[in-house]
């Protein structure tokens, strides 16, 4: 069974005014299988938490570590965190210019698997896909992102969540910018992509809306940096009745 391992994680970035600890001793552990809610207010650190996973460069561990089936992802670069079975769906997703979704989906396939897929049954598991997401199949000949509204984009983070097959993913306030249908959909994607794979999620969210459609095994509130409560899908029922003032400090980190 496949674990991500996160023990007391410290994380800070450099801003304007010199150098803010984020995170301030983070610990998680998702085994494969499980779907893991992070939550919490504006400001708590959850997007921190994703990119740390991810490995961007903006981001500084200052203590702790994240292991991956026992293999340090602090040491591994980017593309050795994705090759390794770690996959980030962004909150903003980013545009690539002249790369169009098919040559990126396929050369990405391709690096994780270390060999390109058959093309008939790779362009027929791309039109699968593409349909249960109800994405015309136009959008596989346009460049990444690159004129889509924020609900297409989401769609296409879910495509490339569907055919990369990674280990473990973390979702980041996927379901923001989403209306009713759209975050159905999406919701759908994930949860065919757990069934299909058995991969672990971490799903970073301010609302629970979306867990009404993926339901989480466990709930972990972050506050200021910290994980201040943990519980399972009850406590996501909790927050929307009470939300998250009972826990707030007097000063939360940005």
């Amino acid at each position: 069974m496949s674990t991500l391992q996160i023990s007391g994680l410290q994380v800070s970035v450099d801003t304007d005014q010199g150098s803010k600890q984020i995170l301030r001793g983070v610990d998680l552990t998702i085994n494969e299988g499980e779907i893991h809610a992070i939550m919490g207010p504006n400001g708590s650190g959850k997007s921190t938490l994703a990119y740390a996973i991810a490995g961007h460069p903006k981001y500084t561990v200052d203590g702790g570590s994240i292991t991956l089936d026992g293999e340090d992802v602090l040491a591994m670069s980017v593309d050795e965190r994705a090759r390794a079975g770690l996959f980030l769906a962004m909150q903003y997703p980013v545009e690539i210019p002249g790369v169009t979704n098919s040559n990126f989906l396929r050369t990405a396939k391709t690096a994780i698997d270390g060999e390109a897929p058959p093309i008939r049954g790779w362009i027929k598991d791309v039109r699968d896909s593409m349909q249960r997401l109800r994405m015309d199949t136009t959008f596989a000949e346009r460049n990444v992102n690159e004129g889509f509204s924020g609900g297409e984009k989401k769609r296409n983070e879910i495509l490339q969540l569907e055919l990369l097959k990674p280990k473990f993913a973390v979702l980041d306030e996927t379901d923001s910018g989403l209306d009713v249908d759209a975050l159905k959909i999406v919701s759908e994607g994930v949860n065919r992509a757990k069934a299909a794979t058995g991969l672990g999620i971490l799903l970073i969210t301010h609302y629970t809306r979306i867990l009404r459609y993926i339901t989480p095994d466990f709930v972990h509130v972050f506050v200021a940096g910290r994980v201040a409560e943990e519980g399972g899908p009850e406590l996501a029922e909790r927050l929307e009745d009470e939300g998250y003032d009972r826990f707030l400090p007097d000063t939360v980190v940005l």
